[in-house]
């Protein structure tokens, strides 16, 4: 609960401090708002390269899992006498 109180407590400094430096900038409102909307559009970029590179780690951990798990259920069906016992 402590983690989340602390996450909670950045996330709201960090919002407050974005609001007061939006209201204290120097630039005019039409410049501070095209880069904020162009630092938002590589701030998403980045996080959905991010998430695709995990999925795709994901995806093949999974693929490596499930060969190796086929790969011993074929050395076991292998192993398997003629009464259906399996021979270790």
């Amino acid at each position: 609960m402590k983690a989340g109180k602390i996450l909670l407590g950045v996330l709201s400094g960090a919002a407050l401090g974005a609001a007061a430096g939006i209201l204290f900038a120097p630039k005019k409102g039409k410049d501070t708002r095209k880069s904020i909307a162009d630092r938002s559009n590589e701030y998403m970029y980045e996080t959905k390269s991010k998430f695709n590179d995990l999925a795709d780690n994901i995806s093949h951990r999974y693929d490596s899992v499930k060969s190796k798990v086929r790969g011993k259920g074929k050395r076991m069906e292998a192993k398997m006498d003629g009464d259906d016992k399996i021979i270790y």
